[in-house]
């Protein structure tokens, strides 16, 4: 997973939306672009009829779109099922600044714990979110997040690019040596948007990108994890990375 792409799909919060409903071939599409691993809910894991020759990540927690507390991330599996899966890796998500951070801290613990009996490396998607965060990119509070993860026991640390090399440079600084990646964020209005962002981040010392709707809603999810894969593993420039969307499929 180190120095490549991590592609993450999620329904269970926003639903089958496009990219997501035949998810099967979606993985393939990105495995094939050079996708390090997957990131899935475990009933998704369950139904593949063909083992992905990738990294395998089984997200822990949820909440959907359509909850009135939709920061409140819950556990909805455990490191049991993480061994039954035989995945490489697990996954939660923490929002900080959520009225219910108390209890997202407290689950934290308790996995990273268990991670550590089992010897399962954990990834930690941390972010201010909720209502006592103004700007979810103040390079201020995203510093603060990953450190938060990197003390409670992260392998991993998953956190929102803060917009600049500049500014996410200390946000890298501050949980160093735990490598962290960056949320690929929202759908960008070109693809030029969403390579710089990848460009950036590794200058600042990022280690990839888990890359959600940038990825699989994109009219080739090939040529797109392509690129990423180039700029991250062969730094290549933007300009170089971007022939291989048209010329990949």
């Amino acid at each position: 997973m180190i120095g490549a792409p991590k592609i993450r799909q999620n329904g269970i919060t926003i639903g089958p939306v496009q990219g997501l409903i035949d998810i099967q071939s979606t993985i393939q599409k990105v495995i094939k672009g050079g996708a390090t691993a997957i990131l899935l809910h475990k009933g998704l894991f369950r139904i593949l009829t063909d083992p992905p020759n990738c990294g395998m990540i089984l997200h822990l927690s949820a909440s959907t779109s359509l909850s009135d507390t939709p920061n409140w991330k819950v556990i909805v599996g455990s490191i049991e099922e993480s061994v039954r899966l035989g995945v490489d890796a697990i996954s939660i998500h923490i929002n900080l600044g959520s009225e219910h951070e108390a209890q997202m801290l407290e689950y934290f613990g308790n996995i990273s714990d268990a991670c550590d009996r089992f010897q399962i490396p954990l990834i930690c998607m941390i972010y201010p979110r909720g209502k006592n965060i103004k700007d979810p990119y103040d390079p201020i509070v995203v510093t603060h997040a990953a450190r938060v993860a990197m003390e409670l026991g992260a392998d991993i640390i998953k956190t929102n690019y803060t917009g600049s090399y500049e500014s996410f440079k200390p946000v890298v600084e501050g949980c160093s040596p735990v490598p962290l990646i960056i949320a690929g964020g929202p759908k960008t209005a070109t693809d030029r948007d969403f390579l710089v962002t990848v460009s950036d981040a590794m200058r600042a010392g990022a280690i990839g990108v888990a890359a959600g709707r940038n990825v699989f809603q994109h009219e080739n999810p090939t040529g797109i994890v392509t690129a990423i894969a180039k700029i991250i593993k062969e730094n290549l420039t933007i300009e170089e990375a971007l022939k291989f969307i048209t010329s990949t499929k």
